[in-house]
């Protein structure tokens, strides 16, 4: 029995409030659960576990079961009280029926159901049983089982007791409606997985059990039990990279003025040079801040301070050290748990309570003072590397007003390098990346230059991961770029400076130029990431082969593509009766999906033929192979090109996987490679 269980033994009908009905979420969905993608999908799980969740955080749930089941079917069960079942004064009908099919009905909104919930809009179980096609609620309450199911929102039948039961819970079970709602059908289990263990951290003393049971993947069963905390994410956060100390600070405690507000926090130094903090409302993330974040850093930078004077580590000559001093390297979770939480819209992405900024001030700068004096080697290591920080930033400061007044004396073009366009309006004006000189020379004569600018770039930039501001913009290819863009970098960003809205990555399908093209992107990720988030970042998809078949021709952008396009010619040469010609294709070689060869035009195509036509097949392996016109019509033009546009879905896990891949330690990259290896094939060694 979870702890609290006396405390909810009254919970009933009385605690549920209803203020409207549920008619709009099928015809606007998007307004509900984001979009009706892979993330609005998900979205209807994350709403059914949240409900658990909350149960949990008031203290009365310490088991919850999610299970993936077969026909694109979601279980989600709790040993929490079990939603109420009785009739509701206010609707007339059973309570349970009342929290399925009413918006903005739930414990959330009167006094006796929830002190801190995160589902503070009350309408995600309703949400989820208007987008789904079947719902079955089963509910364990004075020892019984209760059932109800419902079609697309609508009860098929009342509530009713359907076996006896020990012990108390809710049990969920839902199939969306991928038919006339969701555009995808299949759940991502990583997703999944990510997400119930995040909640797992933000949660003490609670087992989270996922299970895949899904058809070819029965047998996966994770469990989730973090007595640590916050302190164990903190450290879990931290695995791929090199602790600056090893005792990681950690306090949680409630705010004592009256404002029922409880403020938990877990902090380490790596040796990085990017901030990782994140910070939860009742469990929600907020991506953007908010208020507590505001009393974090306030707090932080202040303390720090103050501890570098009063040992002086900071003589009266020094500047003081900067918020940016003190982040870089820091990794941080930051949980508050808040009775009545005003979030800036239903994504809950900002957190608005002015109390929140206090009382985290006030907490976290007494008990952080305290563990810098107790910890006097972890205050070191933290000083210090604070303390490098701003010697980096005040040479980076030197060499960024280099930069800058290397662009007003060259007006921003750069001798050999920006071809600009013409355009001054940067909502139509789109900047190509383009590897090398050869592939740059056909972009400019082949691009529209009334909007399109072409920046060629000589070889692999450096790797940012692994280096600060001031040697990044020593970097001349780097450099360039920055003053092509026109937004500074740093603290000097200004992404109202951009001047084009498009900002294309242009690279051969080759390992190198996936390289370059993640070189760019950890550039863009790391110290631009307001492009990627804006959605002004894309990476160009040039053809892969140009397959002929007497005069007509068509491009290929993958192998399947090509295979269709010969397999029509063919069936065409048989329709018109003539031999159906025999084609000697060079074999492809693929990395991770995309295609590699180091043949040239004339090299690249092959043809036989036993009598009639010819099918003739031009592998491109550089974009330097392409004449001007064929590399305007394929890959520029905006009539025709595929572009895919660069989003971070889950800022965590791509955090990670750049860290993995770029970052300065070798193991975590090695079993990285070693794990998916084989996902990778035909590659030259």
């Amino acid at each position: 029995m979870a702890k609290n269980a006396k405390k909810g033994a009254d919970y009933g009908a009385k605690d549920i409030a209803v203020l409207e009905g549920l008619d709009p979420v099928r015809k606007r969905p998007g307004m509900y659960i984001g979009n009706t993608a892979e993330e609005g999908l998900h979205h209807l799980i994350w709403e059914v576990v949240d409900n658990s969740i909350d149960e949990a955080m008031a203290g009365f749930c310490n088991e919850i079961t999610l299970e993936l089941l077969p026909d694109a079917m979601v279980s989600v069960e709790d040993n929490g009280r079990g939603i109420p079942v009785e009739i509701h004064r206010q609707t007339g009908v059973s309570t349970l029926e009342t929290v399925m099919t009413k918006l903005h009905a739930g414990g959330k909104f009167g006094q006796g159901g929830y002190k801190v919930s995160g589902g503070l809009h009350g309408v995600g179980i309703s949400v989820v049983n208007a987008l789904s096609t079947y719902v079955r609620a089963e509910v364990k309450r004075d020892g019984k089982l209760y059932a109800q199911e419902f079609k697309l929102g609508v009860p098929k039948a009342k509530v009713k007791a359907v076996g006896t039961a020990r012990g108390t819970g809710t049990k969920i079970i839902f199939k969306p409606d991928t038919e006339k709602i969701f555009s995808v059908k299949d759940f991502k289990w990583e997703t999944i997985l990510d997400r119930l263990r995040q909640q797992a951290y933000l949660t003490k003393q609670v087992k989270i059990t996922a299970i895949d049971s899904r058809e070819g993947k029965q047998g996966s069963l994770y469990t989730f039990f973090f007595e640590g905390g916050i302190k164990s994410y903190v450290s879990y956060l931290n695995h791929h990279t090199q602790p600056k100390h090893e005792t990681i600070f950690y306090v949680e405690k409630l705010y004592d003025s009256g404002l029922n507000i409880n403020v938990e926090l877990a902090l380490q130094y790596v040796d990085e040079y990017k901030e990782h903090v994140l910070a939860f409302t009742n469990n929600i993330l907020n991506p953007e801040g908010g208020m507590h974040m505001v009393g974090f850093r306030t707090a932080l930078t202040r303390t720090l301070n103050s501890f570098a004077r009063t040992k002086s580590y900071l003589k009266e000559k020094d500047e003081n050290l900067t918020g940016d001093d003190v982040r870089e390297g820091l990794t941080a979770v930051l949980s508050l748990k808040i009775p009545e939480p005003q979030f800036e819209g239903q994504t809950k992405s900002k957190l608005g309570n002015v109390e929140a900024r206090t009382a985290v001030d006030a907490i976290f700068s007494d008990a952080f003072a305290i563990f810098l004096e107790e910890h006097p080697k972890e205050a070191e290591a933290i000083i210090g590397k604070c303390l490098l920080a701003s010697r980096a930033r005040l040479a980076a400061r030197s060499a960024r007003e280099t930069v800058l007044r290397k662009g007003v004396l060259e007006g921003l073009t750069l001798p050999g390098k920006l071809a600009d366009c013409s355009s001054k309006d940067a909502s139509i004006s789109e900047l190509f990346l383009v590897e090398g000189d050869s592939a740059g020379g056909s972009a400019k004569m082949g691009r529209n230059r009334h909007f399109q600018a072409i920046l060629p770039l000589k070889g692999k930039i450096l790797n940012v991961e692994k280096s600060r501001l001031d040697k990044i913009l020593a970097f001349n290819e780097i450099k360039s770029l920055i003053i092509a863009l026109g937004t500074n970098i740093g603290e000097q960003f200004d992404v109202d400076a951009l001047r084009y809205h498009k900002l294309i990555i242009m690279t051969d399908a080759d390992v190198d130029g996936a390289h370059i093209r993640t070189l760019l992107l950890t550039l863009f990720y790391r110290h631009l990431p307001q492009l990627i988030e804006k959605g002004y970042v894309y990476i160009a998809q040039p053809p892969l082969y140009k397959v002929a078949y007497g005069k007509s021709f068509k491009y290929a952008f993958s192998d399947g593509e090509k295979e269709r396009i010969v397999a029509e010619y063919n069936a065409d040469a048989e329709k018109k009766g003539k031999t159906k010609a025999a084609t000697k294709q060079v074999a492809p070689k693929s990395f991770e999906g995309e295609v590699e060869s180091a043949t040239k035009e004339g090299e690249a195509t092959e043809t036989e033929s036993v009598t009639g036509p010819k099918v003739s097949l031009q592998r491109y392996k550089g974009l330097g192979e392409m004449n001007p016109e064929q590399l305007w019509e394929t890959t520029m033009n905006p009539e025709n090109r595929v572009l895919k546009k660069v989003t971070v879905e889950d800022a965590v896990r791509a955090d990670e996987v750049f860290n993995i891949l770029m970052g300065s330690e070798v193991e975590p990259r090695k079993r990285f490679i070693q794990v998916h290896a084989k996902s990778a094939k035909n590659i030259d060694i």
